[in-house]
């Protein structure tokens, strides 16, 4: 039977991943004492290395990069500008139909 993948928080793959690179730790040893594979731990530390050359953060919840908080307010306005167009043919349809009502 297949194990179902273990899912880690983001603050336990940050800690992973700033224990790795102290002087004087091993990535074999830190995995080890995590309880995790050494290939996991190197994928976070391949992750958190390349988010830094970014310069943005790695680890969301679900291990998945965060968005900077420009890419978070763009969504913001996205999200809001789709709320606005549909209330916006809500208000088209009633005043339609207001004025057939009306003659």
């Amino acid at each position: 039977m297949r194990k179902t993948p273990t899912k880690y928080t983001a603050e336990f793959k940050l800690h992973a991943v700033q224990l790795a690179t102290q002087p004087g730790m091993t990535q074999t040893k830190v995995a080890e004492d995590l309880g995790i594979s050494n290939q996991i731990l190197g994928r976070w530390i391949k992750k958190h290395k390349e988010a830094q050359e970014q310069g943005r953060p790695v680890f969301t919840g679900r291990g998945v990069p965060a968005l900077t908080e420009q890419e978070k307010r763009i969504r913001e306005l996205e999200k809001e500008n789709e709320i606005l167009r549909i209330e916006r043919e809500i208000l088209k349809r009633a005043a339609k139909f207001f004025a057939n009502e009306m003659k």
